[in-house]
């Protein structure tokens, strides 16, 4: 059953997110949906089946989950769908590491008219200040509180898919991280740094060259 939220036990650092979240919406109490969290995994490792009315209450859940999924992927076609042609969603989706779903967030919720440089945009989308290079050390702050934290959300985990890749900013990741950066820190690092990129990029309406 813990296939319904994203795998096995293994995985129970995304797949209670995805769960607390339904039964939040599903009205149930914090603390009941995370004894109903520890009683799935549990069960997974032991190879027992939970009690009945457990069982019921996880199966629900998960029905509400596969239902909400559906909608958010058909509204995300439909959005792609939308903009198939744009220029400058075209272009994004030629940088390293952005797929439909940011592109359309970054066209339809950016004028980027508005912001006279990358800076602005960043302080917009959450992830100012930038990283600073000073000779050969990389230091980053926290980014700035506040901001489109959908954008947010998106631009740093969008990073994921650059780790260990030979592009420029897999490489920084590798940089950030061998100088003691966390994982985290290092990939808002690098979302800060490629901001710069994705705001010429919409400025400009190029795609992106290496």
């Amino acid at each position: 059953m813990l296939a319904e939220f994203g795998g096995a036990a293994g995985c129970s650092a995304a797949g209670w997110r995805r769960f607390s979240n339904a039964a939040r919406r599903a009205g149930a109490p914090a603390a009941g949906a995370r004894r109903l969290w520890e009683a799935l995994l549990a069960s997974s490792r032991s190879g027992r089946r939970l009690p009945a009315g457990e069982d019921v209450a996880v199966r629900i859940l998960a029905r509400e989950i596969a239902s909400l999924d559906a909608d958010i992927e058909e509204l995300d076609s439909l959005v792609a769908d939308s903009l198939a042609g744009d220029e400058v969603y075209e272009c994004l989706l030629t940088v390293p590491g952005i797929g439909p779903k940011t592109a359309a967030a970054l066209v339809t919720s950016i004028d980027i008219s508005a912001f006279r440089g990358h800076d602005e945009l960043a302080s917009y989308c959450g992830v100012a200040p930038s990283d600073r290079r000073s000779g050969s050390s990389i230091r980053s702050t926290s980014p700035q509180h506040g901001g489109n934290r959908q954008l947010k959300n998106l631009l740093i985990f969008s990073c994921n898919s650059l780790i260990g890749t030979d592009n420029r900013f897999g490489r920084y990741y590798g940089e950030c991280r061998a100088r003691g950066m966390r994982h985290s820190k290092a990939l808002k690092a690098v979302a800060r740094k490629r901001l710069k990129v994705i705001y010429a990029i919409m400025r400009d309406a190029a795609p992106y060259s290496a």
